[in-house]
């Protein structure tokens, strides 16, 4: 933290974040650690030309959370389809993505990029046309955000974002059919699960610093540059856990969508198989992941510190890393050079006690 005091903390809880959130990850499944499998039988259930065009749109997209905090309560999923249904149709985009709102949350030169990308959808939109040049732009940012885009998945993407009216109905048809599809039921699931979410994250932060509150929540993440803030609006979710969302809304301040969903629960209803226990067990079924790891149990390394000790690539570091993050395992420092990795210590003591209960028919209990 680089303030001198605490931040303040403005707690918010809606199931609408989960019905945009739980559909981008059942879209990116890997990067979340969703058995592929289950995420493709759930889509399936969404007509097929809806489906195509979450497909084609919402990853690129991503999750509207600045207009999910602007709804009025209850901030449930049918409360959310109603305000979108109630935007014109040529304007839904625009203004769920908050695409003609300035830039005022990043240093000057961020928020120069952040004009130069929402110039260019406002003139797509307006002149219902797109030019290479745009799609170089744009597939250059996603492919360093996202990683590796298919320029046809841009093009396709353009192509519905010139045709505003068209696209702003189609996208509430298909988000419609998918709460329909799914998350009508789903969302009875986890609203509880996301109440004692809540309830436990607002006695933690009565108990401990701020730094220890965000690292708990997010389970391993460590206050740094990127998402450093004067306020943080911290918003309780089921189907990113352990990783969390987090957009900065302005130069002050910052949203944090954290996991709640809890150590004897998976995402899939009816399995009896924690993820957790999955998720710590086959990380750590791999040597060079356990090598890594006796690393970090006594150090704070890079991914290129950790390379040029196992003399391999960093990119099969960071998939590493990845799988350890995924397993709650380790937590690091979001800076804007390299990030630093350490190992969780209290997580991996919890991975032996989350086999033994399972294995015994015992309830798992969350870690302290």
């Amino acid at each position: 933290m680089t303030t001198n005091s605490a931040p303040s903390i403005i707690w918010d809880f809606g199931t609408a974040y989960e019905l945009f959130i739980s559909l981008h990850v059942l879209l990116g499944p890997d990067y979340f650690g969703i058995r592929p499998s289950y995420a493709a039988s759930v889509r399936a259930r969404i007509p097929a030309a809806e489906r195509k065009l979450l497909e084609d749109i919402y990853p690129l997209l991503g999750v509207p959370l600045k207009w999910l905090h602007s709804l009025p309560a209850p901030k449930d999923a049918i409360s959310a389809l109603w305000a979108l249904k109630q935007i014109p149709a040529a304007e839904r985009m625009v203004t769920l993505y908050r695409v003609d709102e300035p830039c005022t949350g990043f240093d000057p030169e961020e928020n120069e990029k952040q004009k130069v990308w929402r110039d260019i959808l406002l003139r797509i939109a307006r002149e219902g046309k797109w030019t290479p040049a745009d799609i170089d732009f744009f597939h250059a940012l996603f492919t360093k955000k996202h990683g590796h885009i298919k320029r046809e998945a841009v093009e396709s993407a353009f192509d519905w974002w010139s045709r505003p009216a068209d696209l702003g109905d189609a996208f509430l048809t298909a988000f419609q059919s998918y709460y329909q599809a799914f998350f009508e039921e789903e969302e009875k699931r986890v609203e509880p699960v996301l109440r004692a979410g809540l309830e436990r994250a607002q006695a933690l932060s009565a108990a401990v610093s701020f730094e220890e509150l965000f690292s708990e929540l997010s389970q391993g993440l460590q206050v740094g540059d990127e998402i450093n803030a004067s306020n943080y609006i911290l918003v309780p979710a089921f189907w990113t856990t352990p990783l969390v969302f987090f957009e900065k809304f302005d130069q002050n301040t910052m949203l944090l969508a954290f996991g709640t969903r809890p150590a004897d629960m998976s995402v899939i209803p009816g399995e009896i198989v924690p993820d957790v226990l999955v998720r710590s067990l086959k990380a750590l079924a791999d040597p060079t992941r356990l090598k890594i790891m006796r690393y970090l149990t006594s150090e704070n390394l890079t991914p290129s510190e950790i390379a040029r000790r196992l003399q391999i690539r960093p990119p099969t570091v960071t998939h590493h890393l990845k799988e350890l993050r995924l397993a709650g395992l380790v937590e690091f420092s979001l800076m804007h050079e390299e990030n630093r990795y350490t190992a969780r210590k209290q997580a991996l003591h919890a991975v032996y006690e989350y086999l033994n209960a399972f294995l015994e028919g015992e309830q798992i209990k969350e870690m302290a």
